[in-house]
């Protein structure tokens, strides 16, 4: 009993030494803004205690488009759609609640109902005319949700690597983080400690060309989850929050739709994409080979060809 006993105060002891090597204290939002915040970037605020940070770039009198980022990320995942488009149309891009320099009242849960009346709220404060919205991963299930309860919004639909259908295997390879996110002990050590080694391998594990994942990419996403309140959403989050894409719903999405998808992504497998494109009347389809979850990461100006020849059809006379 006395070995057995040694053995536990040991245990404990490096549980505790471990802890305090990763733990890691809130960002003030005062510096993650002075570091990360440029001359497009703008705050709004909203009902029920949302700060929210958006970015706006382009010329108001083109088309305007809509960019919404996946779980975890923030309004820089777009930055190659950005630098390819912004020539061409209206962009306005922004962070969630719980993401970037977005602030969140306290309990606040992420869900595709909330997301996409979040973005409602937003486009009403703002006077949004109608607008093409694009999302990525949890982006683009608010995408198609935005498009299916508030139709009046949208204008086109971009789905990149969507969520929705849940996948009919297994994946092959899951990031550690989001295996740790299914224990609630685990939610509760990730939303004190300093989650960069977990996000270095998650984010290498989302996409097929690894060279994309660089230590300063890395770093940023880092220092957004330690933005006050973040790592409690982002902890907290449960999936069945989300809804599940299906025929039924779709259907009723009018709208013209683009659905792009990595065929090498782990997270969201490609039979996903092609139900969105068979269950969204008219939708196009368009799948890339060596390509994994982050497509407007991985092959930027490609997959920003294709969304601008996508909307500019939509704009020219038939």
């Amino acid at each position: 009993m006395r070995i057995l006993g040694i053995i536990v105060a040991v245990l404990i002891v490096a549980a505790a030494a471990a802890w305090l090597k990763l733990r890691g204290p809130d960002i003030p939002y005062a510096t993650l803004e002075a570091k990360y915040t440029g001359a497009a970037s703008h705050f709004v605020d909203l009902p029920g205690g949302f700060h929210v940070h958006y970015e706006e770039e382009g010329d108001p009198g083109l088309p305007l488009l809509v960019l919404l980022h996946g779980f975890g990320d923030s309004y820089t995942s777009w930055d190659g759609w950005v630098r390819e488009l912004k020539g061409k149309f209206h962009i306005i891009r922004l962070d969630f609640p719980g993401h970037g320099l977005t602030r969140a009242p306290e309990g606040y849960q992420l869900g595709g109902e909330n997301l996409a009346d979040f973005v409602d709220a937003f486009a009403a404060q703002l006077a949004l005319p109608k607008f093409a919205v694009a999302g990525n991963s949890m982006g683009g299930g608010t995408a198609w949700e935005l498009a299916v309860r508030h139709p009046e919004r949208v204008n086109a639909l971009i789905l990149v690597n969507a969520a929705g259908f849940p996948n009919e295997k297994p994946p092959a390879r899951i990031p550690l983080a989001f295996r740790i996110l299914k224990y609630r002990l685990g939610r509760a050590f990730l939303r004190s400690i300093d989650n960069r080694p977990l996000i270095d391998e998650g984010l290498k594990t989302d996409v097929y060309d690894k060279s994309v994942i660089t230590p300063a990419f890395v770093d940023r996403w880092a220092e957004f989850q330690r933005a006050p309140g973040h790592r409690a959403i982002l902890m907290g989050v449960n999936p069945g929050n989300f809804g599940h894409a299906s025929a039924a719903i779709l259907q009723g999405i009018t709208v013209p739709t683009l659905v792009l998808q990595g065929e090498a992504d782990v997270l969201v497998e490609p039979d996903s994409a092609r139900k969105f494109a068979a269950a969204i009347p008219g939708a196009k389809l368009i799948l890339y080979p060596q390509v994994g979850h982050l497509t407007q990461i991985e092959i930027p100006q490609r997959s920003a060809a294709d969304v601008a020849e996508f909307l500019q059809a939509q704009h020219r006379p038939s």
